[in-house]
């Protein structure tokens, strides 16, 4: 069942507030997002290697333990190794073939890291304990029904919307700015773990920015001071760059304090917290459309290591933000668009119990108007369902 309908409440850039988190590349809750994603791809690779089809798997329960470290000017040392628990489901065998899941696993994992995290060691500087196991009957047996799209293998309801607003837009660039290439061969003494909250009070910006600094490429108290400012200088100018506010201000680095020495910054040795001061978990951090926005409706799944295929839980939540962006780009006089997903546990994944788009529209223009368009649109996005889960598959679309 297809649902077009207004959306009744108030814009977004309308509300007097508005908060947007995004937690950066090295956080503990993005690196267990993206590592548990990288083993999904990298299962459903080997398992279209050896059957021809993606076999039942969910890799969606990790969590990063924290090690330990010492910290000092100029260098440091790891004390303890950080610790990554693998779970949750995977098939191991199939047809007399076996699969060797626990290495796919680790060598995925290792693979993220030595390309995302300059200063990590994965042979060094984690343990890894891979608890998954076979899927239970029922759940694996959806992958031997027949029927050309797979049935829905939970009963779980998505929501996505687009446009982004001027907030989300800065708090997402922000960070990909700092954690790009091009700023951290500029400033390699930047980490990683960047936590960017945005607060938006009427036509007023505020942004605190939480990001170590190396430790190897910082030599005392007041060259950490010096570069902070000229890091600080950096931000304003890129967010600066959005001339959608009245004032933007950039706080940086706020629990600094000069004078306290070691315990007065916010240094890193492999900059991540998760080294020594926060473990992280699948699920905790970005939606999949890379942010934490108060303002809009959020669901609670965990899309990040769940099979592309089968599992709604990541398939509907990225498809109704690309199904909502669909529709405000093909929809004349859209303002916002919100889509809501609703499977029903056995029913084919093309054939959603609801799927729900309420558009805001410019004044004068209604429902009627567009309804039958829209309908088109999303029904033309859930025909393509296997096409749109192959690309899942293979990370096409971010999940963090």
């Amino acid at each position: 069942m297809i649902v077009i309908e207004p959306y009744k409440g108030k814009p977004v850039t309308d509300q007097r507030v508005e908060i947007v988190e995004r937690k950066g590349r090295g956080h503990p809750d993005y690196l267990c997002d993206s590592m548990m994603e990288a083993v999904s791809i990298a299962l459903s690779r080997e398992y279209m290697k050896k059957f021809g089809a993606i076999l039942h798997h969910n890799i969606d329960k990790g969590l990063l333990a924290a090690g330990r470290v010492e910290k000092l000017f100029g260098g440091g040392s790891v004390i303890a190794p950080m610790e990554l628990i693998i779970g949750d489901r995977a098939t191991f065998e199939a047809g007399g073939k076996k699969v060797r899941v626990a290495d796919i696993a680790i060598d995925a994992v290792k693979a993220w890291l030595r390309k995302n995290m300059r200063f990590v060691d994965p042979e060094r500087h984690l343990n890894y304990r891979v608890v998954l196991a076979q899927g239970s009957e029922e759940l694996t047996d959806i992958f031997a029904r027949s029927g050309k799209v797979l049935g829905a293998n939970d009963t779980s309801a998505a929501v996505g919307y687009y446009p982004l607003s001027p907030t989300e837009q800065v708090v997402l660039s922000l960070e990909r700015h700092l954690n790009g290439v091009a700023f951290k061969r500029r400033y390699p003494e930047t980490g990683e773990d960047i936590k960017v909250m945005g607060l938006r009070t009427g036509n007023d910006l505020d942004l605190t920015v939480a990001m170590p600094l190396i430790s190897r490429f910082v030599w005392n108290e007041k060259n950490y001071f010096e570069r902070k400012a000229v890091l600080q200088k950096e931000m304003e100018k890129h967010a600066r760059k959005f001339d959608a506010f009245r004032r933007v201000q950039v706080h940086f680095n706020t629990l600094d304090e000069p004078g306290r020495g070691l315990n007065g910054v916010y240094l890193s040795l492999l900059g991540t917290s998760a080294e020594d001061a926060d473990s992280g978990q699948v699920g905790r951090g970005n939606r999949v459309n890379g942010l934490i926005s108060l303002n809009r409706p959020m669901g609670t799944e965990a899309a990040a290591g769940k099979n592309p295929v089968s599992h709604v839980g990541k398939i509907y939540n990225v498809l109704a933000h690309r199904i909502a962006k669909k529709l405000f780009e093909n929809i004349d006089g859209a303002r916002e668009v919100y889509v809501l997903l609703l499977s029903r546990i056995g029913t084919p994944i093309n054939e959603p119990q609801v799927a729900t788009a309420q558009v805001l529209l410019e004044r004068g223009r209604g429902v009627g108007h567009i309804s039958r368009k829209a309908e088109e649109i999303v029904g033309k996005e859930l025909a393509a369902i296997n096409r749109f889960c192959t690309e899942l598959s293979k990370g096409k679309y971010p999940i963090c």
